[in-house]
């Protein structure tokens, strides 16, 4: 499998690297993923999760002034609640473009409690980034610090972390609950990329709580794929589920865990079909990283021998 995108997650915990997992994984903070393997919006309104979901987050909006310096005390991640089914599990998903599905799992994956992150990818102007939510929350990128800029009052930009490899800056956006963060390059976007992302990058998070995520043409038109021509002077749009670059797959995701505990990731791959064979395993902090493909859709895990094998032999996804 080929590198997954190397991400970093701090805030409270050292940071932690992944790389690997072809056509698949990719983590969080500067990214990691690999599983195969900074823009002025408003925020849009957050409905209120269902009863049968719950958020780790605090559910209230940055202030105007005081931008996204607020730390928070939870994980950035989503504890929907499955239903039970003998041995199994059965979780209604969302993932960020919107699309949604069924997912029935081994009872002792236990990925209800582990919790579940969007992972997105947007180009701008041809340019690949990551959307990631860290782990632990704003707390994982402010560090408890003042935001170099604020672009909207839900939008801030934060010096390049420490350990951060070839990231720069990030620029973080604030969606109800949820806090997203896109880790720039060092030849990073430029500052009328950084406000056309800002603007048009739009959030909305769904009736049971899972985000979805979307970009604003010129014209007013929100769309989970493309702007179209003539959308403005900064060529914005979401990746595609399937979608590869660099070798590591970058459309929609649900990443479900983090930290030290086993990991799970599901990505949408039409047909199953990879670009080129990976050349090698990937791994995450000396841990092996494997993955399956069937049905359209792949899935990632990592952690220990049976957490693994259980994961990817008993978790089935049914697109909806």
């Amino acid at each position: 499998m080929t590198e997954l995108f190397d991400v970093i997650e701090t805030g409270g915990r050292r940071p932690r690297r992944w790389i690997g997992l072809a056509v698949v994984l990719v983590l969080v903070g500067v990214p990691v993923v690999g599983l195969l393997s900074s823009r002025d919006p408003m925020a849009e309104p957050a409905s209120e999760p269902t009863p049968g979901s719950s958020r780790t987050s605090a559910d209230s909006a940055p202030s105007p002034s005081g931008g996204l310096n607020r730390v928070l005390n939870a994980p950035n991640a989503l504890h929907a609640r499955a239903a039970d089914d003998g041995d199994m599990e059965v979780l209604d998903v969302v993932f960020p473009d919107g699309q949604r599905a069924e997912v029935r799992y081994p009872a002792k994956l236990n990925l209800d409690r582990l919790g579940s992150r969007p992972f997105h990818s947007v180009w701008v102007d041809g340019r690949y980034r990551q959307l990631v939510a860290p782990y632990n929350g704003e707390a994982e990128v402010t560090k408890g610090g003042k935001p170099i800029r604020e672009f909207a009052p839900n939008v801030t930009l934060w010096p390049r972390q420490s350990g951060s490899a070839s990231y720069g800056q990030v620029l973080l956006f604030a969606f109800g609950p949820w806090r997203v963060a896109m880790y720039d390059r060092w030849q990073g976007l430029d500052f009328t990329d950084r406000v056309a992302l800002a603007q048009r990058l739009r959030g909305k998070v769904t009736g049971d709580g899972y985000l979805t995520l979307s970009v604003k043409d010129a014209g007013g038109v929100e769309s989970a794929t493309d702007t179209g021509p003539g959308a403005g002077p900064v060529e914005i749009r979401m990746a595609r589920p399937g979608e590869i670059a660099m070798g590591d797959p970058v459309g929609p995701q649900l990443w479900f865990g983090g930290g030290t505990d086993g990991m799970v990731m599901l990505i949408p791959t039409p047909d199953c079909k990879e670009p080129r064979t990976p050349p090698r395993p990937g791994r995450w902090q000396g841990r092996a990283v494997r993955d399956v493909c069937r049905g359209g859709m792949r899935i990632g895990a990592t952690g220990d021998e049976r957490f693994v094998t259980t994961a990817l032999d008993g978790i089935r996804v049914k697109l909806k």
